[in-house]
């Protein structure tokens, strides 16, 4: 009879938070000490086998649109399957949506970013409508009344999946529609139109290309008032009861994300209320963007930890050639390299998101700069990395039974959503131009290590923000790219082991910045630097 031989274990039950190191030092570091055994008690319910299955399941059984009912009434509703609803009750339960605004406390902002990160692992649908709901906060406030009336619902941890008028619920999430098919990421170009009406409020008539996560309860959305380009919160029902002028033509058929349903809709005449001045919409819904941004940043380095827990999982286990892969220098050097750049990602992410806690004119330059400078980077080197890690279980990870495809499918959105690459990088020119202490703030960040190594690559950095290329939009990405590395760098050297940060130097700031994976040079402590990062402990 055959026998199954040489095959690593699953990676479950497993705690996902008391198993990484890296995470853990971060929360202490970054002011979040007290949520430790609130992450613990996470970490443990996302690691137990039935929520490993809830990702797998929420994933293969897609969200499905419903437009009508059988006698031909509009429905416009989404059906998911039901481990969406669970994923998303936990979430939920564990504050991820609101806490940092419902609990505000020193090092809330840290907290709520190692929960979701610990819930990215699992399922990156959920954290859709977590994100836009966390990031809406700071907008509704812009209009009292309004926040008044949403915000004690926004902040219950309660789900509840009804659909329905939000007064009859007792929680309420909120998502967001922006992007129309003319402009995509140039807003200005926006042609939803907003009618004012007699009561004060407003109707909406357009179309918006993308407005994921269609079964919120409402929506910030732009439109084009008489003045101009305004901000709108556009509920699903209206004040009387009925159904909201909100069609929904077609669900999204994505590349990744698929337990999330991404929507395409259609206003006729939906009600809508304004929030904030009419016609600065922009900058009304400018630091939900901001807040979504540091989500995509959190989301990605979540994607990468759990890429690289696998793998490092795996290589402790199969056996290759009389050895443990992990025992294999070739795949030690890859695992450690993989290692680094998430260790990287994650102590660069959690350091931001400290910058969401405090009021200081630093820490706002920071989330002002460093925000979508990261999201830029960390985005971007997500996709390399699930790909190496993925390569790491050969064929066993190239199955749909495996988390590696889902993980691989997911990467790239992170980098689309909120802005593309370039959208940030040239974002990052326009924060350091307008900002007067930008780069003032950066070179305190970056001078605070003394280590020649950084402070090398840190000097050529500041040829290029104090010469043209800081006016040279061609040159924006090598200028951002280095600026995130950099403080990268300095974190690692601050506060990670001494083989941690060597090796990051050696590979990073120096030659050509490891553009692939396994390329660490001789000498470095390979296997202390994959052990670290093992989900074994």
């Amino acid at each position: 009879m055959f026998e199954v031989q040489n095959q690593p274990p699953p990676l479950e039950p497993y705690n996902l938070f008391t198993s990484d190191v890296v995470l853990r030092e971060a929360v202490r570091r970054e002011g979040a000490g007290w949520a430790e055994n609130e992450l613990t008690a996470l970490g443990a319910t996302l690691g137990k086998p039935e929520s490993v299955q809830l990702g797998f399941d929420a994933n293969k059984f897609s969200p499905q649109l419903r437009t009508l009912d059988r006698f031909g009434h509009r429905l416009d509703e989404v059906e998911f399957h039901p481990s969406w609803h669970e994923l998303l009750g936990l979430a939920v339960k564990a504050g991820l949506h609101s806490s940092p605004w419902s609990n505000p406390k020193s090092g809330a902002h840290v907290a709520r970013a190692a929960g979701t990160y610990l819930l990215g692992q699992i399922e990156s649908g959920v954290y859709c409508p977590i994100a836009m709901t966390y990031g809406s906060v700071p907008t509704l406030r812009h209009a009292p009344d309004i926040a008044a009336e949403w915000l004690p619902r926004i902040f219950s941890c309660d789900y509840d999946r009804r659909f329905r008028p939000a007064r009859l619920k007792t929680a309420v999430l909120v998502g967001m529609g922006m992007t129309e098919n003319q402009g995509g990421s140039d807003l200005r170009t926006n042609s939803t139109r907003a009618q004012p009406s007699a009561d004060g409020s407003f109707r909406l008539y357009g179309h918006k290309w993308f407005m994921s996560a269609p079964m919120c309860d409402a929506f910030l959305v732009l439109a084009q008032s008489p003045i101009g380009l305004s901000c709108f919160l556009m509920p699903r029902w209206t004040p009387g009861g009925d159904r909201n002028a909100i069609q929904i033509i077609r669900l999204k058929d994505k590349l990744g994300n698929r337990s999330n349903a991404s929507s395409e809709v259609e206003f006729l005449g939906a009600y809508a209320q304004l929030v904030g001045e009419e016609g600065r919409g922009i900058a009304t819904i400018i630091e939900m963007g901001n807040y979504t941004r540091l989500d995509c940043c959190i989301g990605s380095s979540s994607l990468m930890r759990q890429a690289v827990a696998q793998a490092v999982h795996h290589a402790r286990h199969r056996i290759a050639f009389q050895k443990k892969l992990i025992d294999q220098p070739l795949m030690t050097n890859v695992l450690a390299d993989l290692a680094l750049e998430s260790e990287a990602a994650t102590v660069l992410t959690m350091w931001l998101a400290r910058a969401y806690d405090e009021e200081s004119e630093t820490a706002q330059i920071i989330r002002r700069v460093v925000t979508p400078a990261a999201k830029f980077w960390i985005c971007k080197r997500t996709p390399f990395l699930t790909y190496e890690a993925m390569e790491v279980l050969g064929g066993s990870g190239y199955i749909e039974e495996s988390i590696m495809p889902r993980l691989y499918r997911e990467a790239p959105v992170n980098s689309i959503w909120e802005g593309s690459g370039n959208v940030m990088c040239l974002d990052v020119l326009r924060a350091m131009e307008r900002t007067g202490k930008a780069v003032e703030v950066l070179r305190d960040a970056l001078d605070s290590t003394k280590d020649p190594r950084v402070q090398t690559f840190v000097a050529r950095f500041e040829k290029r923000i104090t010469a043209r290329d800081r006016n040279d939009e061609t040159q924006a990405r090598t200028l951002v790219r280095e600026l995130v590395v950099a403080l990268q760098a300095s974190l690692l050297v601050k506060h990670a082991p001494s083989n941690v940060a060597d090796a990051f130097c050696a590979s990073r700031l120096e030659g050509d910045g490891a553009p692939a994976f396994g390329l660490l040079s001789r000498g470095l402590d390979m296997r202390g630097i994959a052990d670290r990062a093992s989900p074994a402990g």
